[in-house]
C-alpha cells in the first residue's frame, strides 16, 4: 500500500506520520478484503445455512473496516474523535467477526485466515486508538 508515502505528503502531515494509524489503516484494508472473500467462501460451503451468521458478520466488519480506513487516511484537521469512534467501531466489529470465524475455523481454512486477520485488524485499531491526540 502507498498509505505512508501519500499520507507523508500531505500539506498539513508535512511528513510526520503516525506509524499506528499508518499500520490501522493498511489492517482496515486488508481484513475488510478478508472478510469479504469469507463471506463469498461461506456461500459456496455445502453448509451455508449454519454459516449465515458468519457472512452477516463478515459484511458488516468488512464495511466498517473500510469506512475506517477512509476516515482514518483523511485525518487532517480535527476530525481526532470521529476517528476514534470509527476505529472502536471496528475494532468491535473485527473482535465479533473473529469470534464467529473461530467457531468454524476447523472446518473451513477461510475462516480461520478471517479469524486472524479481524484479530491483527482489532489490535491495530486498538494501538492507533491510543496514538491519536485527544
Amino acid at each position: 500500500m502507498h498509505a505512508r508515502e501519500m499520507i507523508s505528503t500531505h500539506p498539513q502531515v508535512r511528513g510526520n506520520v503516525n506509524d499506528a494509524l499508518i499500520e490501522c489503516i493498511e489492517q482496515c484494508y486488508d481484513c475488510a478484503q478478508t472478510c469479504i472473500t469469507c463471506a463469498d467462501s461461506c456461500l459456496a460451503e455445502d453448509t451455508v445455512a449454519d454459516l449465515v451468521q458468519c457472512i452477516r458478520l463478515n459484511l458488516d466488519c468488512a464495511d466498517l473496516c473500510a469506512a475506517a480506513g477512509a476516515v482514518a487516511t483523511r485525518r487532517s484537521g480535527s476530525n481526532e474523535p470521529v476517528i476514534r469512534a470509527m476505529l472502536d467501531a471496528c475494532a468491535i466489529a473485527c473482535g465479533l467477526c473473529a469470534e464467529e470465524c473461530e467457531d468454524h475455523a476447523d472446518s473451513h481454512e477461510h475462516c480461520r485466515i478471517c479469524a486472524e486477520s479481524c484479530r491483527s485488524c482489532e489490535a491495530s485499531c486498538r494501538a492507533a486508538q491510543k496514538n491519536i491526540a485527544h
